[in-house]
């Protein structure tokens, strides 16, 4: 039994009085950076501050705007199609490219490395090389004489659209694919090699012991990409500024359009709430989804 003392136990871990005091750094962190912060920016949402002076308590005014503004729908409409499409297309690439980088050749390791630099890079760089680059008028479509290139990527909704989701992808791709590796690297390699003394190829054995084993991992990812593509701001605002008209106006690029273009700070604080509510039910859907007993997974793919 632990000490309750604060001495160490028998096996040389700490005894349970010092353990709240070595998660009190976290937890003050948690409460600086997180729960103050949105507790501010909760009251801010009742009030009418221009950013500059003073602040007036103003109760509902701020919601009604928010609730009550005919742009409020497109935004979550936009907000969601890009959530939906990120989703699709990053998933099954960093499943794929996960799987691949899983493998002991060097070559393999190497290319991982490589594939890593788009995470590292700005997202207000990117964005602002893309544009250069597909501009119809003196970028690499107009250079290489390519006509498929030198459309106005950025004139036409669906084509502003999709390239937001090739950008955002192209950048992303790299983080959840390491995700993958690592959760291909720890499946026992016990279930490969049952799986081909039956017979099995490599597809079968993707399908029927690498996805099954992944499912935790799949979860984890979505969450993260879920929660993640409400907070994209500064890549589509560098990149199509909401445009063209409004096609990527994201709640996030909203958000800061009220607050820091239009001084409408009560508004923008309204905007955020809703952002940290909506962010936060589909991490916990998607925890339900996952299922209680996350041990469970290396039982899945083993018949």
């Amino acid at each position: 039994m632990s000490s309750l003392t604060g001495q160490a136990t028998a096996d040389g871990r700490p005894g349970s009085s010092i353990l709240p005091w070595l998660t009190a750094p976290a937890l003050l962190l948690f409460l600086g950076f997180a729960v103050i912060p949105l507790v501010g920016v909760f009251a801010l949402s009742f009030t009418t501050w221009d950013g500059i002076g003073d602040i007036h308590p103003s109760g509902l005014t701020s919601w009604r705007a928010v609730l009550t503004n005919p742009g409020l729908p497109h935004a979550v409409g936009v907000t969601f199609l890009v959530m939906a499409a990120s989703w699709a297309f990053q998933t099954p690439l960093s499943i794929l490219l996960g799987t691949f980088l899983a493998g002991r050749q060097r070559y393999r390791a190497l290319l991982g490395v490589v594939y890593f630099i788009p995470l590292l890079l700005s997202s207000a760089a990117i964005a602002v090389a893309y544009k250069a680059l597909l501009d119809p008028n003196f970028g690499i479509g107009k250079g290489l004489g390519i006509g498929f290139l030198s459309q106005d990527w950025l004139g036409r909704p669906w084509l502003a659209f999709g390239l937001v989701i090739f950008v955002v992808s192209w950048q992303f791709v790299p983080f959840h694919s390491l995700i993958y590796q690592g959760g291909v690297q720890q499946i026992p390699q016990s279930l490969y090699e049952a799986a081909q003394l039956d017979g099995a190829g490599r597809i079968r054995q993707f399908f029927s012991i690498t996805l099954p084993q992944l499912k935790y991992t799949i979860i984890t990812s979505s969450t993260l990409m879920v929660v993640g593509s409400l907070t994209f701001f500064d890549l589509i605002f560098v990149l199509t500024e909401g445009g063209p008209g409004d096609a990527t106006r994201v709640l996030a690029l909203d958000m800061y359009k009220r607050g820091f273009q239009a001084n409408l700070m009560g508004p923008a604080s309204a905007i955020a709430v809703i952002l940290v509510l909506v962010g936060l039910a589909l991490a916990l859907l998607l925890r339900r989804l996952g299922g209680r007993d996350a041990g469970a997974s290396q039982l899945e793919g083993a018949a």
